[in-house]
């Protein structure tokens, strides 16, 4: 099927250009990562909000949180085309809009060996186009508060209380090594002490990670990149480090504990630009991130949910209907 984005902001059937909802994702992250960015540090702004649909009042989940964090707006609120139509707005000229995903599974009908149909599961991704509320006229917002940062003693507690609440954790061993580590085969969460770290966003961003792994273990989400995770290095680890990075990101900002996004260590961002920029890999950041909202929802006890489709389909009524890979 041939798709581009049509005005109204929705990738439609056109004669001549495929546009592909992963390397659209994909691009969009490795030009934050060719500027020094790491863009799921800092997934969403605690001064801002987390982005949300202003029409549903629907907050946006896993890729698209880091998508829309990407064009740092001041607002938190975003609609569709037709929503701000709907309103009696319109959008600002010169003004881009910003892409968010719906990514899910469906159930297709498959020929079995037999010659009876199958149910099989497949995986489909659809784009929107959203504008930002700044990117708009004739629509009332209302003010977005100012949430100043929290103390430090308060978002260290807040931290402890995320790690101290997670449903059936695995073991803690903190300070009986000098690296931090998820054993799987015992279900332990391994630590070193606080104080060798350089800061608590340290500390707690590399807490949160390992806590993440351990939520593929098979008596929690049962997480293929863990339970199937090849040797070090490998694809499917290299796809579990991206999940954990992802998921703590979304923890630590949960707490207000956020590290630097400017990354320092270019061999850093280059090895993350190098494994994203292949052909076969084009695929994982949406994968990952999806993953990543629901290992951070799972700790923090919330119910569980595609955490990176869009409400957007909601809200246009229209149906997925670009088929993905597994």
């Amino acid at each position: 099927m041939l798709q581009s984005p049509n005005k109204k902001g929705v990738l439609s059937v056109q004669k001549q250009k495929f546009i592909d909802p992963y390397k659209l994702v994909t691009d969009t992250i490795i030009e934050q990562l060719e500027k020094g960015i790491v863009p799921w540090r800092r997934p969403w702004r605690r001064d801002v909000g987390k982005p949300r649909n202003f029409t549903t009042g629907q907050e946006y989940h896993g890729i698209n949180v880091i998508l829309l964090n990407c064009r740092r707006f001041a607002s938190p609120y975003w609609l569709t085309w037709n929503q701000i139509k709907m309103r009696g707005g319109s959008v600002l000229k010169g003004e881009h809009a910003s892409l968010v995903v719906k990514y899910g599974t469906f159930k297709k009908k498959v020929a079995g060996e037999d010659g009876t149909d199958e149910k099989k599961k497949a995986y489909y991704i659809k784009g929107y186009r959203v504008f930002n509320a700044l990117q708009t006229k004739g629509v009332d917002f209302p003010a977005v508060p100012s949430v100043p940062q929290a103390a430090p003693d308060i978002r260290t507690a807040r931290a402890e209380e995320i790690i101290n609440k997670m449903p059936r954790p695995p073991r803690f061993h903190v300070g009986v090594s000098t690296e931090a580590s998820y054993l799987r085969a015992t279900d332990v969460v391994v630590m070193p002490a606080d104080w060798s770290f350089d800061s608590p966003e340290d500390f707690y961003g590399t807490f949160f990670h390992e806590l993440i792994h351990a939520t593929g273990h098979e008596s929690r989400l049962n997480r293929k990149t863990l339970v199937e995770c090849d040797v070090f290095a490998g694809k499917v680890y290299s796809e579990e480090e991206l999940v954990a990075e992802m998921g703590a990101a979304f923890l630590a900002t949960e707490a207000d504990i956020v590290r630097d996004e400017h990354e320092q260590s270019a061999a850093y961002l280059k090895g993350w630009i190098k494994v994203l920029g292949k052909e076969d890999h084009r695929r994982w950041i949406v994968r990952a991130a999806n993953q990543a909202g629901k290992a951070a929802d799972f700790i923090l006890g919330r119910s569980a949910e595609d955490s990176s489709s869009s409400p957007a389909s909601e809200e246009t009524g229209e149906q997925p209907t670009l088929p993905a890979a597994a």
